[in-house]
């Protein structure tokens, strides 16, 4: 027996030894070859001013064809929120695109004193963030002004924002989508997919629907050629006379150059993006989690004092209600029990009631298990072995954020 254990321990370290290369146990890196199809996925939309999520479709945003579709989820997804589903974006790996056309979508009236904001203009006023999904990795954003460029590790990026001089809503109607990869080195002309990074923007294009738009296609698989609308003042990565192989992809100056303005959240919108992919050699598949990780609080955790505020009224409201009535209770109970007793009351031999009904059951010491697992699970010793089982198993890589959900199952398994 004890030489089937060993051989068992051995087996395991022996596997451990073997998977070291890996970020996550059990979880195998995808690779693509060139030209493969590359999922983009989008999950609920998440806000710093407000605790509710929002489902990425409940917006007037582009669908793809035939409606999304929900990806499989594990319980602990579905009890963090999350709502994964497909989206249109065409990808395929090492290929790039530019001022690629998606749709064409109303996003509803303008922004007036007296009418009620659309969808999309109350949602940016809330601060709302788009969060994206390839290869299981979530979007980083990229911000740009005249002078810096700063990319951010927080999941997600702004669906739009408020300018400073209108106080008006625009949208982000137009996404750079950079991904990097590296090349597989077990593998012959394999790449795996290590950072992922939209940088956003808001172009407002001037554009007539095209008369041959993609009603009758049949390759619902191309990525080229795919015209929903003229643009009639394209910018330099959107102008069709330019050449993809002197072309350059979507930045500041072209968006915010002479003459261009953004757009605005209301009326039709063209919604358009590019997609670059850049080799990186110095960054491996395993360590891609690792920028995530050690973000640099690009969101500021945000106190939700009015939250906070209620759930501490209520609860102080709750205990008083019920203090209130055990101490009426016991007042009537010490009160029955300490006046005389009338000739009836003794003839009838007055039964015990009240609290005196389980005074017995509660100061009984516990027969059948020790005393000691009854103190410990009442002071809360249980949920303690939880939260150090779970820190261990994380320390060891097995509730890797890169493996969605397993964080809210492994607590409810051990717990």
């Amino acid at each position: 027996m004890v030489q089937h254990y060993v051989t068992l321990l051995s087996a395991l370290l022996c596997g451990g030894h073997v998977a070291q290369a890996f970020y996550l146990p059990g979880v195998n890196p995808q690779s693509f070859a060139d030209g493969d199809p590359v999922k983009l996925k989008v999950n609920k939309m998440t806000s710093s001013q407000t605790l509710l999520p929002l489902d990425y479709y409940r917006l007037p945003y582009c669908q793809p064809e035939g409606g999304p579709k929900m990806d499989n989820e594990n319980l602990g997804e579905f009890l963090a929120g999350d709502r994964i589903e497909s989206s249109p974006y065409r990808l395929r790996m090492k290929e790039d695109m530019y001022c690629e056309q998606l749709c064409i979508t109303n996003l509803g009236r303008g922004e007036a004193k007296g009418v009620s904001p659309n969808k999309m203009v109350r949602a940016i006023r809330k601060n709302y963030h788009n969060n994206w999904i390839v290869d299981n990795l979530s979007s980083a954003t990229k911000v740009e002004d005249e002078t810096t460029v700063t990319t951010r590790y927080w999941q997600g990026f702004p669906i739009g924002f408020i300018a400073s001089d209108t106080m008006k809503a625009y949208v982000h109607n137009h996404v750079n989508i950079e991904i990097q990869y590296h090349a597989v080195e077990t593998e012959t002309d394999k790449f795996r997919i290590v950072r992922f990074v939209v940088e956003p923007f808001s172009i407002k294009h001037d554009f007539a629907p095209a008369e041959d738009d993609d009603d009758d296609a049949t390759d619902t698989d191309s990525v080229t050629n795919f015209k929903v609308a003229e643009i009639e003042n394209p910018i330099a990565s959107c102008n069709p006379l330019i050449k993809d192989d002197r072309k350059e992809h979507t930045n500041y100056d072209m968006v915010y150059g002479r003459g261009r303005d953004p757009q605005l959240a209301s009326g039709k919108v063209l919604f358009t993006y590019d997609v670059k992919w850049t080799e990186n050699k110095e960054l491996h598949w395993a360590s891609r989690w690792d920028v995530y990780l050690s973000m640099d609080n690009a969101i500021p955790d945000k106190v939700h004092w009015l939250s906070i505020a209620n759930s501490l009224v209520i609860v102080f409201v709750l205990t008083a209600m019920i203090a209130a009535i055990l101490v009426r209770n016991l007042r009537r109970d010490f009160h029955r029990y300490n006046r005389l007793a009338t000739d009836e009351e003794k003839a009838e031999d007055l039964e015990e009631f009240g609290w005196k009904l389980v005074h017995a059951d509660v100061f009984r010491p516990p027969s059948f298990s020790p005393l000691l697992l009854s103190v410990a699970c009442g002071s809360g010793a249980q949920i303690l072995c939880m939260a150090i089982a779970t820190l261990l198993f994380s320390a060891m890589g097995f509730l890797s954020p890169a493996n969605r959900g397993a964080l809210l199952m492994a607590q409810l398994l051990l717990y």
